[in-house]
């Protein structure tokens, strides 16, 4: 059993839980098939207009106004035309789904980088890796620091695994794949992962909107299988004891994705005492989109 981690996190403590749904860029509805599948900010209304007639653009709202069959080509026009104005940024080329917020149908696809200037609903799946002590419980988890050349967040800590979920990927697709790309790790390795909560993001970044659901998952090593990183995205990976790997991720130093992965897995796995449990899953309960299986 291992021992809960009180001395290294207080229930002011995971500035994260906060951070994920910080928001004071005034934003307005993005609409397909008259839903509400996104939002712009305010601010970039008057450079939209360009687009005009295919894009309807007024103070209350932005709507786009072509037929399905043209809109994938339409938005990739489109956001051309934005990232060479500089309001779209670290441009990945990688298509991600534009879906239905409420019934997630998908709609369009879209440049992965534009989902965040469009405010449109995304997917992550993030993986916490950890070894476990003499007596089976949690002894020690993985934390990543991201290599110092990264678009987003570069230098910060991260989980063992996490990436965005592209069009054509289930989550747990993801994390196969991003397993051997960023830790080393075969597939038949990461397919043990189990599944924890879904949570959501809804935070202004300097590149938009992040609206995003957060497939958590959790994944023992043993002591013998060492991530190693495949695609230079990872500095480095360093195994702590379970309360230090806690105290990096109630801090300031993890993504905020990554903070609040790191949260779940210790919430589920009773790693607080209880008082430090209660504050932290009252402050947390509003994310939550989906409890673990």
């Amino acid at each position: 059993m291992t021992a809960p981690a009180s001395d290294a996190v207080g229930p002011a403590a995971w500035p994260a839980i906060e951070q994920a749904t910080h928001r004071r860029q005034p934003r307005v509805p993005f609409q397909i098939e008259g839903l509400a599948v996104g939002s712009v900010a305010a601010a970039h209304l008057d450079a939209l207009r360009h687009w005009a007639p295919a894009l309807q653009v007024h103070d209350d709202g932005v709507s786009l106004a072509v037929p399905a069959a043209e809109r994938d080509a339409t938005l990739a026009g489109i956001n051309a035309g934005l990232r060479a104005r500089g309001l779209i940024r670290a441009w990945r080329d990688e298509t991600y789904p534009l879906v239905d917020p409420g019934s997630q149908r998908l709609l369009a696809c879209i440049e992965r980088a534009a989902s965040r200037f469009w405010g449109t609903l995304t997917f992550g799946a993030h993986c916490s890796g950890w070894v476990a002590d003499t007596q089976g419980g949690v002894g020690r988890l993985w934390v990543a620091q991201r290599s110092f050349d990264k678009a987003t967040d570069p230098g910060a800590f991260d989980n063992l695994v996490g990436g965005g979920v592209p069009h054509g990927q289930t989550p747990l697709e993801t994390l196969v794949r991003e397993g051997w790309e960023e830790a080393g790790l075969r597939p038949a390795v990461m397919q043990r992962a189990t599944p924890g909560r879904v949570f959501q993001l809804a935070r202004d970044i300097p590149e938009g909107l992040q609206l995003e659901w957060i497939h958590v998952h959790d994944l023992q090593l043993q002591p013998e299988e060492l991530p190693v990183n495949q695609d230079g995205e990872v500095h480095a990976f360093t195994l702590h004891p379970v309360a230090d790997a806690l105290a990096i991720a109630s801090g300031s130093g993890m993504t905020t994705d990554a903070a609040l992965v790191t949260l779940d897995f210790a919430l589920r796995r009773g790693l607080f005492d209880a008082r430090t449990h209660a504050a932290l899953s009252a402050r947390a309960a509003l994310l939550w989109i989906a409890d673990s299986p």
